[in-house]
Order: C-alpha cells, then structure tokens, then sequence
C-alpha cells in the first residue's frame, strides 16, 4: 500500500498517506515511556476516536529536562507525541506552554484535515503537565491553609 500500510480503525479504510516524517515519528518514537516520580503528567483523549495521550515532565528551574509520552490509538497519535515531547524538551515553562497543535503538524509535514485532533489532543496533554507541575509546586511551597496565592501560569486572573 502507499499509505504504509495503515488503516484507518473508525472506517476500516485505507488512510491518506502518512508523510516521511509521520512514519519515522510512528515506528521510531522518540522519549515514549514513563519515569518515576514525574514532576507533572497532563492527559487528554478524544472520545471520537478512542486516541489518548499521556504526557509526564521532569522540571529543573524552569525548563523541562526530561518528558515523556504514553499514546493509544492511531499512527498519527503516536507520532504526534513524539514530535511535541522533542520540541518541548529543554523548553522553558513560558516556551513550552506557547506549543501550538499547527506548529507540531507543520513540523511533522502537514496533516490530513481528519487527523488535525491528534495534534491538539497531544498539546493539551503537554499544557496539562505543565499545569500539573505548577500545581504540585506551589502546594508543596505554600504553607498549609493560606488562602490567595496566584500562579501566572495557572491563574488567568493574575
């Protein structure tokens, strides 16, 4: 087949072609896995397809120093997580956060119309880790019981 042989598991159809670097993402992910003791994991899931991302980071000052996925579902899934997990690596919070579902699709060569989710799916499971992150960091500084306290990361208030 010309599409790498995948078919897509909703239409039982052959799927558009995947581009070079889809399939490279797709049978060689970079940074799949987990780790213990993540310092924040963000999940998210499209409950159309099934797909679901699962995205762990490991925070020293402000910058991400190790990150890794967990995916089910579709090829693009999978190699959408990779290449997000390789673009925020090394990031800072700030950087990391601005990731668009566009940038990681247009790094990947452009997506089908119908596999667009995927990149926004895996996105939102970064910005969740983030978000997690931050949480768990101002809980284990803030003294018990203070009341208050803003993140700009996390309070759109701030």
């Amino acid at each position: 087949m010309s599409n790498g042989g995948f078919v897509c598991a909703e239409s039982g159809l052959p799927e558009k072609r995947y581009g070079d670097a889809v399939l490279e993402h797709f049978m060689n992910p970079r940074n799949a896995g987990e780790f213990d003791s993540p310092d924040g994991v963000g999940e998210a899931g499209d409950p159309d397809c099934g797909d679901a991302v699962r995205i762990a980071v490991r925070v020293e000052g402000d910058r991400i120093a190790d990150i890794r996925f967990l995916a089910y579902g579709c090829p693009t899934a999978i190699a959408v997580a990779s290449c997000l997990t390789e673009r925020a690596r090394g990031k800072t919070l700030d950087e990391a956060v601005e990731i668009s579902d566009m940038e990681v699709a247009e790094a990947l060569g452009g997506l089908p119309e119908q596999k667009l989710h995927c990149s926004t799916m895996a996105v939102g499971a970064l910005r969740a880790s983030l978000q997690d992150h931050v949480l768990r960091f101002l809980a284990s500084v803030r003294p018990e019981g203070r009341k208050g306290d803003r993140c700009p990361h996390t309070d759109t208030n701030a």
